[in-house]
């Protein structure tokens, strides 16, 4: 019995010595071009099976994946999650940050107010950014975002968009937006309006 078991273990060496003949099987296949052929064929399917046919789709998949990056929607939040993610009306009205509410006059900065102490300029950005054409020098340039986060003034943000428009489109899709956890209150910025607010805003605390 002792004598069985390493017999078994020999066994399964003897099947791996068939490997140390094909540099044999390859020297005679050498000679002969068309074998030879048929043995890369083989060889290729017997020792690295599909992975000389990876690299091929890999650097077209890193391609692609490159193409989508420059795409403005991925980059940006999407219309479905500010929609997911936003307040109703109804729900608005519980909130006394919303309670006198007033979009403003229409111009191509907006005001943004409520913001939570870890919101930083590319969650902004990440909203925001979704209104400006990046493909354009003129929008990329106006697009501006100012938050301040000392001070009276904390909690707010400034955001220049490319005009009137895009203003006004972000203000209705992004005002009341749930960003880490507080409402964003999106208005056309107005001057002499954010003092007022900031008051509004220790009111509240």
């Amino acid at each position: 019995d002792v004598f069985e078991q390493p017999h078994h273990v020999g066994h399964k060496k003897i099947e791996f010595h068939i490997t140390t003949d094909i540099p044999a099987v390859l020297q005679i296949n050498s000679e002969k071009d068309e074998k030879n052929d048929l043995y890369a064929a083989t060889e290729e399917i017997n020792n690295t099976g599909f992975g000389r046919i990876f690299p091929a789709p890999s650097s077209n998949d890193k391609m692609e994946t490159e193409e989508e990056d420059d795409e403005i929607p991925s980059e940006f939040i999407s219309r479905k999650d500010l929609e997911k993610n936003r307040l109703s009306r109804e729900e608005m009205e519980k909130f006394s940050v919303f309670k006198n509410y007033e979009p403003g006059d229409p111009n191509c900065r907006i005001y943004v107010k409520n913001l939570a102490k870890q919101v930083q300029e590319k969650d902004l950005k990440f909203i925001f950014g979704r209104y400006v054409d990046f493909q354009s020098e003129v929008e990329r340039n106006m697009f501006d975002i100012r938050l301040m986060k000392e001070g009276r003034m904390k909690g707010q943000a400034f955001i220049g968009l490319p005009n009137e428009k895009a203003a006004a489109k972000a203000l209705k899709e992004a005002n009341g937006y749930v960003l880490f956890e507080k409402p964003m209150v999106v208005q056309f910025a107005r001057s002499a309006r954010p003092k007022q607010d900031a008051n509004e805003g220790k009111r509240k605390k």
